[in-house]
């Protein structure tokens, strides 16, 4: 008995069984209607089912092939699709390597064209180079014919000025010989011995007309020690009859000094190097300064000016002197192997001596005719300062000669060499009357001043270590030893009045040795 209250979810789920059962049971009934039907076709299908069966099996070895063949066409597209994957990329990389080549060539472009504006302007500054090239050879050639014609007027005034100099030759060998008349006469008048104690330096006369009698005194006790100069002082030297001092260094500056009490009594300025050598006229009127600058410097110590500058040397000159006789005459050795005579009343050379080797120290004889001078080959040579010509050479020291001193009576020269050795000399035969040396002393360097006392008995030089040695030229042996300085000693000058000593080291420091 049917449920009345049924859902109609399960109404639903019988009425689906009851239509089921309902079209099995037609399948059924048409299943039997059509079964001989069936038969009659299944006959003729078994009899070409072996056919089917060989065309099924070459189809499925067809099919096997198919796949095979399907597999190596995969494998090859999976090849080319990574190929094309590859030639891609490559095909972007060129994209990009055009794109920043067409950026470069259009920067080149820009490039170009701006070398194109400079060309241009090259172009444009070049011509007017070439015009004034032109013009410049045009005002070459004129001046070179200015300089023709200023050579040639050069070469008559020359030869106007050679007249006038054999002219002046000829007034001088006229008062040379009224000087020798003159000499004779006041030989014959009995005057001869006065005059040779005036040469020899015995008696001298200040301008008050007292007497002096050079007596040199051996120092002993530094009286003052001064700041000369910066950078070093390489000369100094006493005026004639007189106490007062003159200094020249580094710092290329000439300074005169009191050593009386010690002080600066005037600077001389005007020098345009370093000071290496000094020499003052014997009317204490000029000072002559060798310099650096190849230069020298001619000082008038009344107005302190320059009074000459005397130019012809081409290296540094390292020694000058002047004439014992005349102030006029001065001679000057540089590095440039030369050596000048000088007149000072004209400003000018009057004569050039030419040498193998460089000459470190020079000075005249007391007659003024004869030239010493002292190389760094170590000869001591003697000039003819009339004629220029070399008179005798002797192997000095076996080192460069440093200085060069006559004494009073100029009978005796005096030679320091950087063997270490100071050497007297007889003017007259040149042969070594004594030698000086000592354990401890050592030349400083190539323009080491010494000198000889007025008296003509003793010897002063430097030592590098600082020391001043005192030698007794009879004795020829040190008398005594000063110490005051701490650098090496480059020069050393005795007053023409017997005392003070001064003496002058490399860091410009001056002692006076009383």
């Amino acid at each position: 008995m049917a449920n009345p209250y049924k859902s109609k979810e399960e109404i639903a789920n019988e009425a689906i069984k009851h239509a089921l059962r309902a079209l099995r049971k037609r399948h059924l009934l048409e299943e039997g209607a059509h079964g001989p039907a069936f038969g009659a076709l299944s006959r003729p299908m078994a009899s070409q089912g072996s056919e089917w069966k060989e065309k099924a099996e070459s189809l499925e070895l067809e099919l096997q092939q198919c796949y095979k063949a399907q597999s190596r066409v995969s494998e090859q597209l999976v090849v080319e699709i990574a190929e094309s994957r590859v030639s891609k990329a490559l095909v972007q990389e060129k994209e990009i390597a055009i794109v920043d080549l067409q950026k470069e060539l259009t920067k080149l472009r820009d490039e170009c064209s701006q070398l194109k504006m400079d060309l241009e302007e090259k172009l444009k500054a070049l011509e007017v180079v070439l015009s004034e090239n032109t013009e410049l050879k045009v005002q070459m050639e004129q001046m070179a014919t200015k300089a023709k014609n200023a050579e040639a007027e050069n070469k008559t005034l020359v030869d106007r000025w050679m007249l006038e100099k054999m002219k002046d030759a000829e007034r001088l060998n006229e008062a040379n010989q009224l000087y020798d008349d003159m000499i004779e006469r006041l030989k014959e008048s009995g005057l001869e011995r006065l005059a040779r104690q005036q040469v020899d330096g015995i008696v001298r006369r200040s301008e008050a007309g007292a007497d002096f009698v050079l007596e040199s005194t051996i120092p002993s006790t530094c009286k003052y020690r001064v700041q000369a100069h910066e950078g070093g002082c390489a000369s100094i030297l006493f005026e004639h009859n007189s106490s007062k001092l003159i200094t020249g260094g580094q710092d290329r500056s000439v300074k005169l000094w009191d050593t009386n009490t010690g002080s600066l009594s005037s600077n001389l300025h005007g020098c345009l190097g370093s000071v290496l050598d000094l020499a003052i006229t014997h009317d204490n009127q000029s000072v002559i300064a060798a310099s650096s600058s190849n230069n020298l410097y001619v000082w008038d110590l009344n107005s302190g000016r320059v009074h000459h500058t005397l130019t012809g040397h081409t290296d540094k000159v390292c020694t000058v002197d002047v004439s014992k006789v005349s102030s006029r005459h001065v001679v000057s050795a540089a590095y440039d192997r030369t050596i000048k005579v000088w007149d000072l009343a004209k400003g000018y050379c009057t004569n050039t001596l030419i040498f193998p080797s460089n000459c470190n120290a020079l000075c005249f004889s007391m007659d003024g005719q004869t030239i010493f001078s002292g190389h760094v080959d170590g000869n001591l040579r003697l000039w003819d300062i009339q004629t220029g010509k070399l008179l005798s050479a002797v192997v000095a020291h076996s080192l460069a000669v440093t200085s060069i001193s006559v004494s009073r009576n100029g009978n005796v020269v005096l030679t320091s060499g950087r063997d270490n050795l100071h050497n007297l000399y007889d003017v007259r035969s040149l042969e070594v009357t004594g030698t000086l040396r000592a354990a401890g002393n050592r030349v400083a360097s190539n323009w080491s001043r010494s000198c000889i006392s007025p008296d003509d008995n003793h010897v002063a030089a430097g030592s590098a270590d600082g020391s001043v040695y005192i030698w007794s030229i009879s004795k020829a042996d040190t008398v005594c030893n000063l110490k005051e300085h701490t650098s090496s000693i480059l020069s050393c000058m005795w007053s023409g009045l017997g005392k003070p000593l001064a003496t002058a080291d490399r860091n410009g420091v001056v002692c006076i040795w009383t």
